[in-house]
């Protein structure tokens, strides 16, 4: 994937996530940057970053950029010639013996039938394996998961509670947050 089929769909993803139902044009998203971060980047450097006319990016456009778009700075860059995802056929097994472990999980969650109905959803994906991947980012991230939670659920409990905590509280600092990212998700 190239930095700018990067920037689009993480335009999109920003869009949905803030209720618009589309993707954020470049505009909106150079006004919400200034509005949020402080900074921003011109609408037209945007443009020639995403239309691949400007294919570096310098490292304050990258660190600004990823503090918008809560992500790691290193995700902003073209993978390498020959990257794809289908050539992790090793990867195949493991995803086998991690839905076996999801349903196998799932039958024991009979008395909370949601957290059953998630665990069940996650094994029937496509790749499990990277849909796992996927949500340790979401929650080493801070406060993506209570913004995916707002959008996504918004009339549910809160489900960022943890044990020992006031029901409804926001947790800003995640545990074991100065761990390293998980390996081959959001790396290069």
């Amino acid at each position: 994937m190239t930095l700018s089929d990067k920037l689009r769909s993480l335009r999109s993803v920003e869009g949905s996530l803030r209720g618009l139902g589309r993707t954020m044009t470049q505009l909106e998203t150079v006004k919400a940057m200034k509005r949020e971060v402080g900074k921003s980047v011109s609408q037209a450097y945007l443009s020639q970053i995403e239309s691949g006319a400007r294919p570096h990016l310098t490292h304050t456009t990258q660190q600004l950029l990823a503090k918008f778009f809560r992500v790691y700075p290193g995700f902003l860059v073209d993978d390498p010639p020959g990257y794809a995802r289908d050539l992790q056929s090793e990867l195949r097994v493991v995803d086998a013996k991690v839905d076996s472990w999801l349903y196998a999980g799932a039958s024991q969650f009979s008395a909370d039938p949601e957290l059953q109905r998630a665990l069940i959803a996650v094994a029937e994906h496509h790749d499990s394996r990277q849909a796992l991947l996927l949500l340790a980012e979401i929650l080493r991230a801070p406060g993506l998961a209570e913004r995916l939670g707002e959008v996504l659920r918004p009339d549910s409990p809160r489900s960022t509670d943890f044990p020992g905590e006031v029901p409804g509280s926001l947790r800003r600092d995640p545990p074991n947050r100065n761990r390293p990212p998980v390996r081959g998700y959001l790396e290069n």
